[in-house]
């Protein structure tokens, strides 16, 4: 009589694990992806951060420098690229093609896959901007968050928030070039609203109450306070929090598998 090994049993992956170690592998060969969302943020800190002007203290600035600006700007923009650029091609190519659809039929359900993109491009995410604050402190001097508590929650809710808003327009593009068009869209309208081109601080103040309205204005406010050493405004949290619970309430309602 022939019993299981006890140790194979127990060392086998189960089905979530061996999801995420799949889809990790598969994301580790896209480089593409990788320099838009680990490299492209730091490059670009470090294009700005050469300019000698945004170098120098300026009055209108509290005494800080346009490149101190630009790191909570980077850290953003590494999320932005990763919840509206990177992810919604890859789970609207899997549901076109029909993984989802199949992956119904086997123990593994499709929400496996789900979370592994929403874990793997969080955690990319969250590593890119680690960069960006790295480079920002050795390379140009930029001071480390002087409330790293609030820094860190602010940090969690606009990422939540991105990926919660790369999850509904996976769930509102039905193929890959409408997640294209409709992820371009809207990458551009959050690069505005994070600062990119203009930091928040700077801008009218009509214009600057419009922004804060929106997960990534309120973001870079939030965490510009934190970097400052202040914590983030409870306004700003509130507007992140509200924004990723919408989102994610209606990915969930309107995602389909098939």
């Amino acid at each position: 009589m022939t019993t299981a090994n006890p140790a194979t049993a127990t060392d086998r992956p189960t089905p979530w694990a061996a999801v995420l170690r799949t889809e990790t592998r598969l994301f580790l060969r896209e480089p593409g992806a990788l320099f838009w969302v680990v490299v492209f943020p730091t490059a670009l800190l470090t294009i700005l951060g050469l300019i000698p002007s945004f170098g120098e203290h300026k009055d209108e600035l509290g005494g800080r420098r346009v490149i101190d600006l630009y790191v909570p700007v980077a850290v953003l923009l590494a999320m932005i690229m990763s919840g509206l650029q990177a992810m919604p091609p890859v789970l609207t190519g899997y549901r076109e093609r029909g993984i989802l659809r199949r992956m119904s039929t086997t123990p593994v359900p499709p929400s496996a896959l789900l979370t592994a993109q929403i874990a793997l491009h969080g955690a990319a995410a969250l590593g890119s901007a680690a960069l960006a604050m790295a480079v920002g402190r050795i390379a140009f001097g930029v001071a480390l968050p002087g409330q790293p508590f609030g820094y860190v929650l602010a940090l969690l809710l606009a990422t939540a928030s991105v990926l919660g808003l790369g999850a509904l327009l996976c769930a509102l593009s039905r193929t890959t070039k409408a997640s294209a068009a409709v992820s371009s869209v809207v990458y551009l309208a959050m690069m505005f609203t994070a600062g990119v081109w203009i930091p928040v601080q700077t801008m009218p103040d009509t214009l600057r109450r419009i922004v804060e309205a929106t997960p990534f204005g309120a973001a870079s406010q939030a965490l510009d306070r934190a970097a400052s050493g202040g914590w983030p405004g409870w306004v700003q949290l509130g507007v992140m929090a509200l924004w990723a619970a919408l989102v994610t309430l209606l990915a969930t309602r309107l995602f389909r598998w098939e």
